[in-house]
């Protein structure tokens, strides 16, 4: 590795080595290959796009599908004096062509676009103009319909391929089975590709499963025997809410945090929990994504998650500095029962489709053959009432629809209020005059914020607010006032859902979709359910070789800390009955595979303990090994 990369490496994160995996990746993108780099959460992915784009120069181009988290690496880039933009669902036509013609025109490094945004006219127009040397994927297994967060608009990505000639393409992801991995490389057209595979070992990181007669005591216990940091994950926000007070009853520092807070709301408490002020953040899965904080101790799961890559991503954010932490998952019977059920649930038929179709189109008032490309503010609280809908009915319709392309709907569409003034400033000056009430408000602006005459300019009413010792309430409204009496054109903060028609409006009955990719995707989720409640009730194999057996790492050893390999240890056995155990087990696998559970059965009567380490052996010297449905095959 060049020295001059690591002297990029530490003045701009302040590291004197890479962390495994890195080096090679980056090495590969500087030598112009295509790359695949399958790395854990934590794993640093974004570097590996973003050292290299600052070592040769250009601008690199990514595709991320989460507004959050285009802001943070946005905003942490930002932070290092690197010019860094976003371009994202929601963005007015005049904010996007202002961030291009920086992207294109300045000494912009980063370029984070949403995918939706690839095809847009307005995008293709300036692309020619773009000086891209590299085009990162965030998040690639949306490209992947045999994923479990697969989104059509990452299928565009290999058109945009088609504009960019000889450009490297660097895809990144924290969790692809080997089936996915292989769909991206073909869907990404990736020539020639490297495959970069971290270990999916966590050695300081041990993960538990309980069946606790009180979740809430349990979560207590936990928390007062191992100090530090923690996350409580839930599935609901009325439980998070519920699990935040009950702790504060306790006496526990916590609070919560989902996507039903208005960002103000977000911001502060994931500030407060990132500085320690909050010591437990009780959360649903909006929270985690982008957030870097290695001293995280303890994640605990109070639902079970739907599969194993949201649960591995999510457990996998405790302890990323390398000390020892723990992932434990708390769960009871009728929840696993509850899985099948959801799963189910989650792949409504093509009439609940339409029907929901149908409501959409009249709840926004949308005429046949209108409406493609356009955006609405979207009430899924407000349809369902007014149509007598069951919401999971609702929104599994509005994924379908949306992996169908059709339309797609944001639950966390955030826009920070902007505005530019409108009017020539010899006008201006006569307009404060007639107006001395609203002349703090103007100067202020002007002297807060640069460029707002000449482009629309991102503000903060509550900062002005404090600055003029106001409410934010009367900010905005003057505001209202200057942009009725033409002098600014102003767009006040957006935290609405948003739903965008991605093809014009049809009659409900002609809505197609594809139901044999529907029926394998179903198909898929029911292997994924069953998987996690496979990894939920497993009493034996270690709990860490599950996970990397799931997304393809064979290599795994027993991690030694997981509740699973704890229970097994000091079972001594004589090497007489080692060898009698070893062939009697051989002879049962020989002509077909079997759970665990039969294959222990049929071993009438032997120490389960015992059992399982002569398949631990076995395993370990590749003589057999776990098909796709978890039972033991000879190789």
């Amino acid at each position: 590795m060049p020295e001059d990369l690591h002297q990029i490496l530490k003045q701009y994160w302040g590291f004197d080595r890479f962390r495994p995996l890195q080096a090679e990746v980056i090495r590969a993108i500087l030598e112009g290959k295509d790359a695949l780099a399958l790395m854990p959460t934590g794993g640093g992915k974004s570097l590996c796009y973003q050292l290299p784009t600052l070592a040769t120069g250009g601008l690199c181009l990514v595709v991320s599908p989460l507004i959050a988290l285009m802001k943070d690496q946005v905003e942490n880039l930002r932070k290092k004096n690197i010019t860094a933009c976003a371009i994202y669902s929601g963005m007015s036509r005049k904010e996007v062509i202002n961030t291009l013609r920086i992207a294109s025109e300045s000494n912009c490094r980063f370029l984070y676009v949403s995918p939706e945004r690839l095809e847009s006219k307005l995008f293709l127009e300036y692309l020619p103009g773009l000086p891209i040397s590299l085009l990162a994927v965030d998040e690639a297994h949306c490209v992947s319909q045999w994923g479990y967060d697969f989104r059509p608009s990452y299928l565009r990505i290999a058109a945009l391929r088609k504009e960019l000639p000889g450009i490297p393409v660097l895809a990144l992801t924290a969790s692809a089975t080997p089936k996915v991995q292989k769909d991206i490389c073909e869907k990404l057209e990736l020539k020639d590709q490297l495959i970069f595979r971290q270990s999916f070992e966590r050695p300081n990181l041990s993960y538990s499963c309980f069946e606790p007669p009180s979740r809430i005591n349990k979560i207590k216990e936990i928390l007062t025997n191992v100090q530090g940091t923690a996350i409580v994950y839930c599935r609901s926000r009325k439980r998070c809410k519920e699990i935040s007070d009950q702790l504060a009853a306790m006496g526990i520092v916590a609070s919560y945090y989902h996507a039903g807070l208005t960002q103000e709301q977000r911001n502060e408490r994931q500030s407060a929990w990132l500085n320690n002020k909050i010591r437990v953040i009780v959360c649903t899965n909006a929270f985690g994504m982008g957030i870097d904080k290695p001293d995280v101790r303890i994640v605990i799961h109070a639902d079970a998650p739907e599969c194993l890559e949201n649960y591995y991503q999510e457990a996998g954010r405790a302890g990323r500095d390398g000390k020892t932490a723990y992932a434990v998952l708390l769960y009871e019977e009728q929840d696993l029962e509850d899985m099948q059920e959801m799963a189910l649930k989650r792949f409504p038929s093509l009439q609940d489709i339409r029907q929901v179709y149908q409501a959409v189109s009249n709840y926004l008032q949308v005429p046949s053959g209108t409406a493609q490309g356009d955006y609405f503010d979207f009430d899924l609280g407000d349809l369902v009432k007014k149509f007598k809908l069951d919401t999971w009915q609702v929104l599994y319709s509005l994924k379908a629809l949306e992996q169908d392309g059709w339309l797609a709907f944001n639950e966390q569409v955030f826009l920070p209020a902007n505005l530019v003034f409108t009017i020539e400033k010899d006008a201006l000056y006569e307009f404060e005059k007639s107006q001395p009430d609203l002349e703090p408000l103007i100067k202020t602006l002007l002297r807060s914020y640069e460029g707002i005459y000449d482009r629309p300019t991102g503000i903060s009413e509550k900062q002005i607010a404090g600055w003029l010792r106001k409410e934010p309430a009367d900010i905005k409204e003057q505001l209202v006032r200057l942009a009725s009496f033409g002098i600014i054109e102003y767009h006040p903060q957006k935290e609405k859902p948003q739903l965008v028609f991605l093809r014009a409006r049809i009659a409900a009955d002609d809505l197609k979709i594809d139901m044999r990719g529907y029926e394998e995707r179903k198909k898929l989720a029911m292997e994924r359910t069953v998987q996690m409640i496979r990894y939920i009730r497993e009493t034996r194999i270690c709990r860490s070789q599950i996970i990397g057996r799931y997304f393809g790492d064979e290599l795994m050893k027993p991690c030694a800390v997981c509740d699973n390999c704890r229970r097994k240890k000091d079972h001594p056995i004589s090497k007489e009955e080692f060898d009698a155990l070893l062939h009697r087990m051989l002879n049962m696998v020989k002509y077909e595979a079997l759970e665990p559970a039969v294959l222990f059965s049929k071993m009438n009567g032997v120490d389960q303990e015992k059992s399982w380490k002569i398949l631990e052996y076995l395993q370990k010297e590749d003589k057999v090994e776990f098909d796709e449905l978890g039972r033991i095959r000879l190789k």
